[in-house]
């Protein structure tokens, strides 16, 4: 059930939230009707339920929609969900909670994304909250107090119970009220557009499986491989990464991460030395094995120039006090603003914005009036640094008066 628009405040002893009438739909006929309601509305919410521990792919267990005052649970086990494709291509607002993971199972199930995004808790971090958890942005935001579900839950189970459907209206019941209480909080200082444009980037971000040649990226110690071990690393990460998705089943089910490593160090180039690999069950493989031999044996080959080597750091000296002094300060900005430090500069958006041509998100947007010009300005010596009054770090015009007889640097620029 949509909560009351003028819902309570939020009180010293929490009000339970109200409950969530629901309807589980497990027919192409209760899906075409779900999908026929929801064409004249302007905005629902949604949440979705899955697993991926023992698949490569999310696999979507439970689909909720929140629309009126209507919660409907379909059941992608007992329907098709294709279907639904209709209503997340269409132009009505999408309202969900820490989008990211729920639009790649959408994608995937569904074929499409949402239009128009509104994330509750993307945009609870303009108001001053970071990350927070559905139940403690109820608890914040409209003063109740949701139920706690079963987090190990397993919803690819059959028959779900009273309880466990209970949980799920929960889960979408009340993002619509968060909503429509977080856009006129925003609005009144003057956030709101801010938010709209970072669930916007949030729909443009690429979803769905790493490129397979990046998969090296994502071991422990990935940046301190050199030379040949980078590029058998690069090879043999890849093969199981595409081995993983045409399986459909985790990468580790394929090759340990340890595997792979001791694989990079010391390459093995007959199911002999295979065998002799830390971590790697042969007899498991079957014929892979000679998959992964082929894989070593590409490595091997590999050009350097042709290793994609991770992102790091940026390389120039000038940058890296200037990034650290640029850290320094957002995350004190961020704290007097009331903005998640996350929303306002990552230490990646830093390190892209120090460098000789500055680029990345501090360029555009609301981002480089209000911490991207001022930054410049610091890493050109035209600001300071220093501890204002109130114990927050302040940027101030530059006295170019040393602070010492010898200091270096007495004077301005000529």
């Amino acid at each position: 059930m949509r909560a009351s628009r003028s819902g309570p405040r939020r009180a010293a002893s929490l009000a339970p939230a109200p409950p969530v009438a629901h309807r589980l739909v497990t027919d192409e006929a209760g899906l075409a009707e779900v999908v026929g309601e929801l064409a004249s509305v302007e905005e629902y919410g949604l949440d979705t339920e899955f697993h991926r521990e023992r698949t490569y792919y999310p696999r979507l267990a439970l689909l909720q929609v929140a629309y009126g005052d209507q919660v409907a649970l379909i059941d992608p086990l007992a329907v098709d969900v294709a279907g639904f494709v209709a209503v997340v291509a269409g132009p009505a607002l999408a309202v969900l909670h820490a989008a990211d993971q729920d639009l790649e199972v959408l994608e995937r199930a569904c074929g499409a994304v949402p239009a128009r995004l509104f994330d509750t808790q993307l945009a609870a971090g303009f108001d001053g909250m970071s990350t927070p958890s559905l139940g403690t942005l109820v608890e914040r935001v409209l003063g109740w107090r949701l139920e706690k579900g079963d987090q190990l839950t397993d919803w690819t189970r059959r028959p779900l119970d009273d309880r466990q459907l209970s949980y799920a209206a929960s889960d979408v019941a009340y993002l619509l009220t968060l909503r429509d209480r977080l856009a006129e909080r925003l609005g009144a200082l003057g956030r709101l557009a801010w938010a709209e444009e970072e669930c916007a980037a949030v729909l443009a971000r690429p979803r769905g499986p790493v490129p397979p040649d990046e998969a090296w990226w994502r071991l422990k110690h990935a940046r301190q491989l050199r030379g040949r071990d980078r590029q058998v690393a690069q090879a043999v990460a890849a093969w199981r990464e595409r081995r993983a998705q045409r399986l459909d089943v985790p990468t580790r089910y394929v090759l340990s991460d340890l595997a792979l490593v001791s694989i990079a160090h010391r390459p093995p180039r007959s199911r002999l030395e295979l065998e002799a690999v830390r971590g790697l069950d042969v007899r498991g493989l079957g014929p892979a094995a000679g998959e992964l031999l082929d894989a070593i044996a590409e490595g091997l080959a590999l050009p350097p120039e042709a290793v994609r080597p991770p992102p790091g750091p940026p390389a120039e000296s000038v940058a890296r006090p200037a990034a650290s002094l640029g850290a320094a300060w957002v995350a004190s900005r961020s704290r007097q603003l009331g903005i998640d430090t996350s929303l306002l500069a990552t230490r990646a958006d830093l390190a892209a914005f120090f460098k000789e041509r500055p680029e990345g998100r501090l360029t555009t947007s609301w981002r480089d009036e209000l911490v991207g010009e001022p930054l410049r300005l610091l890493a050109e010596g035209k600001l300071a640094l220093a501890v204002g009054e109130s114990g927050n770090l302040v940027l101030e015009e530059r006295s170019y008066r040393p602070a010492g007889p010898n200091a270096p640097g007495a004077g301005p620029p000529t």
